[in-house]
């Protein structure tokens, strides 16, 4: 790993590292409340097959997860241990909130015992909304993390500075052009720690 947190790494080095991450993802299940049912659905049933995206739903403990999904309510008496777990986990580690109770305390929120969203605890990579959220739109959050490991930066994370995605070449004609290129609809809100935050629509 010196060559990665000195920022030395050669790209096809770095492109191997974050395809190997990319597809070998440990996931961490935390259901709380009725969306781990759906969340069950997606990683148990034979319909959903998650394993075909190269995700291991059933590691034995946090130590070996690099993933970890938040579904249903988080209360303020679960907010200490979501934390612990959290802090368990090894670098590099991701979070999915999944369900509005997770993402935002979902019509619970006006109740004196829940949190307002996990992400008062936890840093979140991406938010799955829904109550509860189908099984299908859990898999395309997996897919967005998928890409979103594939084109960080891994040197930038080891030296503490956050997620940042890799400098490449523009692909777009126009902006190798240099022509203005319209930017996308913003679906990105800032995260606690330098990357970005993604919401599953």
């Amino acid at each position: 790993m010196g060559l990665i947190s000195s920022d030395k790494s050669p790209k096809p080095l770095t492109w191997l590292l974050n395809y190997s991450r990319k597809y070998s993802l440990w996931m961490f299940q935390w259901g709380l409340a009725c969306c781990a049912i759906e969340m069950g659905a997606a990683l148990a049933g034979p319909r959903y097959d998650v394993m075909r995206l190269g995700v291991i739903p059933l590691p034995a403990s946090p130590r070996q997860a690099d993933l970890v999904v938040i579904s249903g309510t988080v209360t303020d008496k679960m907010a200490p241990s979501i934390k612990r777990l959290y802090e368990q986990m090894p670098e590099p580690k991701y979070v999915i909130s999944m369900g509005s109770c997770a993402n935002c305390g979902g019509p619970y929120w006006d109740s004196y015992s829940v949190t307002k969203g996990v992400d008062q605890i936890i840093p979140v990579d991406i938010y799955v909304p829904g109550c509860p959220p189908r099984p299908e739109a859990l898999l395309e959050a997996v897919v967005l993390l998928q890409q979103r490991i594939k084109n960080e930066d891994m040197g930038a994370r080891w030296r503490g500075e956050g997620t940042k995605l890799l400098a490449s070449e523009p692909a777009n004609s126009d902006a190798a052009a240099g022509k203005p290129v319209p930017e996308p609809p913003p679906a990105a809100l800032p995260s606690g720690d330098g990357g970005e935050t993604v919401v599953v629509g």
